[in-house]
């Protein structure tokens, strides 16, 4: 199984977004796919319209035992492990476990034989959790507006990546929420869309992608002709790429 985290510190440059139409566009390439929500405000879980079972929490999680609480979404090879408000101490839990990375692949185990790709919806914060989460995933997609601070803390994820002595090769980065007229987009785009990191997809800034809080559902699903349900389609399918290389 191989594990896919959409990572980002900072918030609001498109992340849950990313892996919502991502884990469709997985799933709809006919690989079984779990989505797993790790972020405590639970928005993978909101647009796909699926709730955690009462009985769900971070004691849960940590135990291993998930298929009971795995939800299957309207979609054929698409399931989602939704969230819970507990998750928001997940990482000082962790820690308090020790393990580093491995403890969360301990924790993935029990589902390995059933989904051929997981992919993570990550909190957008700067944690022991995320150094865990970078340390078990096979590879890390990150967002990144073409802006002066979301450059930067792709450059910290970097730096944190080196700290941690994992191979930059899991780690790629694609522009997000791009709007071709503003000249700071584009000249950041320019310098460093060349970067062997940066994958050369981007998604636009566009209101299809916006309206998915309304929609409640992946752009494939809510606009299939659109440019940004094109735009995910083409990130998935070098995301994919990218990651049978490593």
């Amino acid at each position: 199984m191989k594990i896919i985290a959409i990572y980002s510190s900072k918030g609001g440059v498109g992340k849950t977004a990313t892996a919502v139409n991502l884990a469709y566009g997985c799933a709809r390439s006919g690989r079984k796919t779990l989505l797993c929500d790790m972020d405590p405000q639970g928005a993978a879980g909101y647009y796909y319209r699926i709730r955690p079972k009462e009985s769900f929490n971070r004691k849960q999680f940590l135990k291993g035992d998930l298929e009971p609480f795995i939800r299957g979404t309207d979609y054929e090879n698409l399931d989602l492990l939704p969230t819970h408000f507990s998750f928001r101490h997940l990482d000082i839990a962790l820690d308090e476990r020790g393990g580093a990375g491995n403890e969360l692949k301990r924790i993935f185990a029990c589902i390995e034989d059933e989904y051929e790709v997981l992919i993570l919806d990550c909190p957008p914060n700067m944690t022991l959790l995320s150094e865990k989460i970078i340390m078990a995933a096979d590879l890390v997609v990150t967002p990144v507006i073409p802006t002066t601070l979301s450059i930067l803390s792709f450059a910290q994820l970097i730096k944190l990546t080196d700290k941690l002595e994992v191979n930059r090769k899991k780690l790629v980065a694609f522009f997000s929420m791009v709007d071709r007229r503003k000249n700071m987009h584009s000249d950041t785009i320019a310098k460093f869309g060349k970067k062997k990191m940066f994958l050369a997809s981007e998604i636009p800034y566009l209101a299809d992608v916006e309206k998915m809080g309304l929609y409640r559902q992946p752009v494939a699903v809510s606009v299939p002709s659109s440019a940004a349900a094109t735009a995910y389609a083409q990130l998935w399918l070098e995301v994919w790429r990218r990651g049978a290389l490593l």
